[in-house]
């Protein structure tokens, strides 16, 4: 059988939309298929399960991620300014799934589930989101030293999904209280990266981003 285009992007859109309006757990594969016009065993050939449908949803919200952060990246900005446009960015494009955020952290939570973020199944989409944060420091006057350059854009990263889970569990309007740390921990991130230009500071830091690739890599995530 031939994989048409158009069938796998309509499954996507339904299972996005299904993902939206009644949960992750409550979007069965089957309701997925009816809604997008195609048999079960049809929509199966396109997509093993939903947790291969969550990783269409991670590559969906870094495209319009990017979209929206990069024409508010400004040249030689300060990197506080940058990352918190990049991050307040991040949480608009999220609003729209924060119904569903609760159910689905239960599965994407473990390092050996494939829906986890450091999975190898989700690199696609962790690598265009690592981009971003080296795009905002690349935009940025203010950088950290030579020696940790290629990496800081996966501890950046790191931090803005330390944002995602605080905003999955937050219940205040407007997500106010993840916006408030967002505006909090910018300064924290930005003074760090100042200070690991010396050396104990340095080290620190890179030992932190042996760390997280550790935990991104295949043998971190138990694969």
């Amino acid at each position: 059988m031939v994989r048409d285009t158009a069938t796998r992007e309509r499954l996507v859109e339904v299972a996005l939309r299904l993902f939206r309006e009644d949960g992750f757990q409550a979007t069965t594969m089957r309701r997925i298929a009816t809604e997008a016009g195609v048999s079960l065993g049809n929509s199966y050939y396109y997509f093993a399960g939903k947790d291969e449908l969550v990783h269409e949803l991670y590559l969906v919200v870094q495209r319009e991620h990017r979209t929206r952060a990069i024409p508010l990246l400004r040249d030689g900005a300060s990197l506080a300014d940058n990352l918190s446009a990049v991050l307040h960015a991040g949480l608009d494009v999220m609003h729209p799934y924060r119904s569903f955020g609760g159910s689905f952290l239960q599965s994407a939570l473990p390092l050996q589930s494939t829906s986890s973020p450091f999975s190898p199944e989700s690199s696609a989409a962790r690598d265009m989101a690592v981009d971003l944060m080296r795009l905002t420091l690349q935009k940025s006057k203010q950088r950290g030293p030579a020696s940790l350059e290629s990496r800081l854009p996966t501890l950046l990263w790191v931090a803005y999904l330390g944002v995602t889970l605080h905003w999955v569990t937050d219940g205040s309007d407007d997500q106010r209280r993840t916006r408030a740390l967002v505006d909090g921990l910018v300064p924290v991130v930005t003074k760090t990266i100042s200070l690991s230009r010396l050396p104990v500071a340095r080290g620190l830091l890179g030992d932190i981003v042996g760390l997280v690739d550790t935990m991104t890599s295949e043998k971190g995530s138990g694969r």
